[in-house]
């Protein structure tokens, strides 16, 4: 085993959800399946369902500062500020130059792009009304400066593009840099705003790939026989990481131990996901937790509503997880759609809460169980009692072939 000073521990959690603005509220609303998926109302498209966030974006900065930014960085300052407050971490106890902040996004500056274009067209395309805020809202960097600027974190920050891998490939950034030694305690987790841009919705519709359904709250629907495809989501997950050696002497409360991860391509496709790669991702984090497919408790698949994608990935966990009896599935986008690079620590944080309950939310949607996708201890419509959940296996898999898995154990009583 590690020594406690290698040992990486998650003791805060901020979060905002389509359906919740902290974990506890969140934590409720999955284990009812409630969602809140709306249909929305979107420049050159038209409608369709998506998950849009409703929090106090005024609560840790001006309104002023807001509009000087972006969307994704007052998510993240609210997630950020929450994560620290949600970890018992006075202003003044942890050193701000000791401190990295990394941020995992699927894209960023589309939102602020589409709206700079779209306003000069009204001054006939003179760029003099082209504003001089677009090329500091739209570098890659933005939402984690963003958190540094109202933190006034002085340490490395970074955004990680990982498509939908990205918010694991943050958690596991800030792994390795805290055992590393680079920092002393890391804010990681991811962020999406990309309910604000028609381009992706246009892109997904143009792929035969978006979410539909007459009541929106029904929209996404992965492993059922019918699913059509993805439902768009904003949000975002952030995590105080620390040592477990930290931890301890501050007496803080800890979530759980980032014990495995995984991270590999598929080398294959741009948008189309290969399910052999995706098990030696799994098998990859397993190996280096030093587990076997028994030992986990929970999967939280990433299975997005597509034909391809979901299909894929039951036929990778079927080959590494066919003969575990104690494992259960459940996934978190049938309820609160698809937070891109959100996504992933969102699914994981929605989970966190059986280490307490013993309890296994549900995946909602499914009137007709696909053959290709069925996964023995499927958990379906309704939260599932467990016994004794010690360990779960959190799966994010993007586009241009990029998996990401990371698995957490709750340490001992």
């Amino acid at each position: 085993m590690l020594p406690d000073n290698q040992r990486i521990v998650i003791t805060g959690v901020g979060l905002v959800s389509p359906n919740a603005t902290n974990l506890s509220e969140y934590r409720e609303k999955l284990l009812k399946g409630e969602s809140n998926i709306q249909r929305i109302d979107l420049r050159y498209f038209g409608q369709a369902p998506a998950g849009i966030c409703n929090f106090n974006e005024t609560k840790y900065r001006k309104k002023k500062e807001n509009k000087k930014g972006t969307r994704a960085g007052c998510i993240g300052v609210y997630c950020a500020h929450e994560a620290l407050k949600d970890s018992g971490l006075a202003d003044d106890y942890y050193q701000k130059h000791r401190t990295g902040v990394y941020i995992g996004l699927t894209e960023h500056g589309t939102v602020e792009t589409e709206n700079e274009i779209y306003n000069i067209k009204g001054y006939d395309y003179d760029v003099s009304y082209w504003t001089h805020h677009h090329n500091p809202r739209t570098v890659l960097n933005n939402p984690a400066g963003e958190i540094t600027m109202s933190l006034g974190i002085t340490g490395p920050h970074y955004s990680i593009g990982a498509a939908c891998a990205a918010g694991n490939a943050s958690l596991i950034q800030g792994v390795q840099m805290l055992r590393l030694g680079e920092v002393d305690m890391a804010i990681a987790g991811g962020i999406s705003e990309s309910t604000g841009s028609f381009g992706i919705f246009a892109s997904f519709k143009a792929q035969g790939a978006l979410g539909e359904a007459d009541d929106p709250t029904q929209a996404c629907r992965p492993f059922d026989v019918n699913r059509n495809g993805i439902v768009v989501s904003e949000g975002g997950c952030l995590y105080v990481l620390e040592t477990l050696e930290n931890a301890l002497a501050r007496g803080a409360h800890i979530y759980c131990e980032i014990v495995g991860y995984g991270m590999n391509s598929d080398a294959k496709d741009l948008v189309l996901p290969f399910g052999e790669r995706q098990a030696e991702c799994m098998q990859l984090a397993l190996n280096r937790a030093g587990l076997k497919a028994d030992d986990i408790d929970i999967i939280s698949t990433h299975a997005t509503g597509t034909k391809q994608g979901d299909t894929e990935e039951c036929k990778a966990i079927r080959s590494l997880f066919g003969s575990s009896s104690k494992t259960y599935i459940n996934n978190t986008k049938s309820i609160i759609g698809h937070a891109m690079g959100a996504a992933g620590v969102l699914e994981l944080a929605g989970n966190l809460g059986s280490f307490e309950d013993g309890l296994i939310h549900p995946t909602i949607n499914v009137e007709e169980l696909d053959p290709d996708c069925h996964l023995d201890n499927l958990v379906l419509d309704n939260p599932l009692k467990g016994e004794n959940i010690t360990t779960i296996l959190n799966n994010s898999f993007g586009m241009v072939g990029i998996n990401s898995t990371v698995i957490v154990q709750r340490l001992p009583d």
